[in-house]
């Protein structure tokens, strides 16, 4: 039978062969966008893995060593952050660093490769001269995450490193990953895993499937004619597998071109080492072994209508309508977001076990509720219909609904995981995202936080002589610490030479000032600029004197090279700072990038899985027409223009794309307003415009791919097709 079976797919006419190459093909390409999807889910993991070693972990059975100094910090340039590492020495035998051929010594550093290119292309008082010594080599890509990593290994004296806020000794050092925090890591996943894996493989169980309804005719015949059930089901399983092995086998052909794409989109904001883009060799088994598997189980599951009824299939009988039961998990799943309202568990493991399964059943609710949607859409499209077209089509998606919405049940969870995240994520930046005044980008400070730093008049003098600073200004701790009041204050002699930062009451000698003068203290205050009046502060000048510094403001002229040379004059100036001079943009740009990242994975996942949702519908669609090709050629004949005739098709099509597209977002945004009041107690944020230019384009890329199936339409009916059925 395996033999006849081959022999039927390839060898059983030209629409056999074609649907044969047509299966392999589309098997393939998911095949390869699987690999891709698995492989950037553990180049993800391996970003966070390799960077372990910025805050060691004691390595379980390390030999003995010499302990090593070390202190962890950040710094910025240009708007990126830089991870720098001080050890000291304290021995001859000091641990393996990571990614270092040795550990440096007193007056070397390593770097990144990016970190070196940046050294290499900018003056060094910009740069350069914030690590002493000379450049000793260059850090490995074993301990970075990214080829765009930023990573600094300075080695100085070790008192000089242990006076370092938050320095500690160190004997050895872990490679392992360490623990990541559950909720990013469930975020990220469920993103990848609902949005990229979902559509693939949707879209590989459509390909296996295409032709169906003509596979099951003529497998019918041949029961009618006296094969038996597990003949006809074998026959089945062979056609789709052996299509399926082939696609599977050119799907990992194709795999290293989209590595290599992949490896050039900075996906989560920096990009992945091609060697990481790896799938790892126990998922590849599991998708060579899975794909042809799950076509060969697909394809006897098709033929189940054959096994039990080949006259019921023979005489084309319409399936049974879906139920509304089916809207039943998903209403549970919303409704278990409602409960914890108020009920927040106060863990993070009892808040993921709390939230994820809600959403994971409103995925569920999802997919089952999709078919009886699309049916009481097409019957409502059918009573609405003016036009021959609207009803034709109308009526072939109220006859089987679960065909229309198989094509597209992928666009339906990649969409509800987008608007989910989308509406997250922007109220988290709409609630805490500090009200930023435009002299934020040009004022920077170092942040006091011990009473023995001071303010040398010298180091004052040099920064005025820098070129495109406009002032400098210190500020001292407000002894007034309610909640209401500002965080400094500073004399009103010196805020009257900066009027555009604000001005003080009339009769002031004192006022109080925000912390790092550009910010404000609460998001209902006022924005600092001209017109702004610093409240009075009973302190008087000779109190202030007395007060702790708090911060030193320094004025910029808005050029980055003044940016870079006031943060290298004030980093060589106190070099055992633990936070580094930077301004207010700066200071916020961790977060910022954070959420944006996770903005960014979820635009990819939107204009990933609604295409992918095309080519499934696509795929359906031809199919669909070829199935047809008989009752549409019999149409042509008695007059009905083509023009027509795709009009149908393409109602089919678009119609339970564009409705499903509306229910997920909706259904996503409803879950992202339970999920943020449960856990945030935060009103939904609605997105910004480039949510809905995105997802416009997305749908309207799975529109163009569906409108690229229609000239099949007139190829395969005609005459001569209704004339040899």
């Amino acid at each position: 039978m395996i033999g006849f079976g081959l022999r039927l797919a390839v060898a059983s006419g030209r629409e056999a062969l074609v649907r044969f190459v047509v299966i392999a093909a589309a098997v393939a390409l998911g095949v390869g966008l699987l690999l891709s999807t698995v492989a950037g889910v553990r180049a993800l993991d391996a970003q966070v893995g390799r960077i372990g070693w910025l805050k060691p972990q004691p390595a379980a059975g390390a030999p003995a060593a010499d302990p090593l100094v070390w202190s962890t910090r950040w710094d910025y340039f240009g708007g990126k952050t830089i991870d720098r590492v001080d050890v000291g020495l304290t021995g001859p035998h000091p641990p393996v660093v990571p990614g270092l051929p040795r550990v440096p010594a007193p007056g070397e550093y390593y770097v990144s490769p990016a970190l070196h290119d940046l050294i290499a292309s900018h003056p060094a008082d910009e740069l350069a001269a914030r690590f002493p010594g000379r450049e000793a080599g260059i850090i490995d890509d074993s301990a970075l995450a990214s080829p765009d990593s930023l990573v600094a290994v300075v080695g100085r004296p070790a008192d000089e490193v242990a006076a370092i806020p938050g320095a500690r000794r160190v004997a050895s050092i872990s490679t392992d990953a360490p623990p990541i925090p559950v909720a990013a890591l469930d975020l990220v996943l469920s993103v990848i895993a609902g949005g990229l894996l979902f559509p693939v493989l949707i879209f590989i169980s459509t390909a296996t499937r295409l032709s169906a309804a003509r596979r099951e005719q003529r497998f019918a015949a041949m029961r009618l004619v006296g094969a038996t059930p597990r003949q006809v089901s074998t026959l089945a399983a062979v056609e789709s597998t052996a299509a399926a092995v082939i696609g599977t086998a050119a799907g990992f052909a194709l795999f290293p071109a989209l590595r290599a794409l992949m490896a050039q989109f900075p996906f989560t904001g920096m990009r992945f080492f091609p060697d990481d883009l790896s799938p790892g060799w126990l998922a590849a088994v599991l998708i060579a072994l899975g794909v042809p598997l799950a076509a060969a189980l697909a394809a006897r599951l098709a033929m189940r209508r054959v096994r039990i009824s080949p006259l019921g299939v023979a005489r084309q009988v319409t399936p049974r309508p879906p139920r509304a039961w089916r809207l039943i998990p998903l209403a549970v799943g919303l409704a278990e977001l409602t409960y914890f309202i108020g009920r927040r568990p106060p863990t993070s493991n009892g808040q993921v076990a709390a939230f994820l399964p809600g959403f994971l059943v409103i995925m569920v609710g999802l997919v089952l509720a999709g078919p009886w949607i699309t049916m009481v859409g097409a019957r409502l499209m059918a009573r609405r219909a003016r036009r021959l077209p609207t009803l034709v089509a109308a009526r072939r998606l109220a006859d089987n609904p679960q065909a229309a919405f198989r094509a597209i049940s992928g666009v339906v969870l990649g969409l509800f995981v987008v608007s989910v995240a989308t509406g997250v994520i922007t109220t988290i930046v709409d609630q805490r995202g500090a009200r930023e005044s435009p002299l934020a980008a040009v004022t920077m400070l170092r942040h006091f936080d011990r009473d023995s730093d001071q303010v040398p008049g010298a180091l004052l003098a040099r920064l005025r002589g820098t070129p495109g600073v406009t002032f400098t200004l210190v500020t001292r701790e407000n002894p007034d610490d309610t909640p209401d009041s500002p965080a400094g204050v500073a004399e009103c002699a010196e805020l009257a030479r900066i009027p555009q930062y604000g001005r003080c009451a009339p009769g002031a000698v004192v006022a109080g000032v925000p912390y790092g003068l550009a910010s404000v203290w609460n998001r209902d205050a006022e924005q600092p600029g001209p017109d702004m009046m610093w409240p009075a502060s009973p302190v008087t000048v000779e109190e202030l004197a007395a007060l702790p510094i708090q911060t030193l403001v320094v004025g910029l002229d808005g050029t980055p090279a003044a940016h870079e040379r006031v943060r290298t004059v004030l980093e060589l100036a106190y070099p055992d700072q633990r936070v580094p001079p930077a301004t207010e943009n700066d200071f916020m740009g961790n977060s910022r990038t954070q959420l944006n990242q996770f903005q960014q994975l979820a635009n990819v996942v939107m204009l990933f899985s609604l295409p992918i949702a095309g080519c499934s519908l696509a795929v359906s669609v031809a199919a669909g027409i070829v199935d047809r090709k008989r009752p549409f050629s019999l149409l042509r004949l008695t007059g009905v223009p083509l023009r027509m005739l795709r009009r149908v098709v393409a109602l089919e099509s678009a119609v339970p794309l564009l409705a499903v597209a509306v229910l997920a977002a909706v259904t996503g945004f409803a879950a992202a307003q339970l999920f943020l009041r449960a856990q945030l107690e935060y009103t939904l944020t609605p997105p910004g415009w480039s949510f809905y230019v995105l997802t416009a384009l997305g749908l309207a890329v799975s529109l163009a791919i569906i409108a690229s199936t229609l000239p099949l339409l007139e190829r395969v009916t005609g005459p001569e097709t209704a004339r040899n059925e």
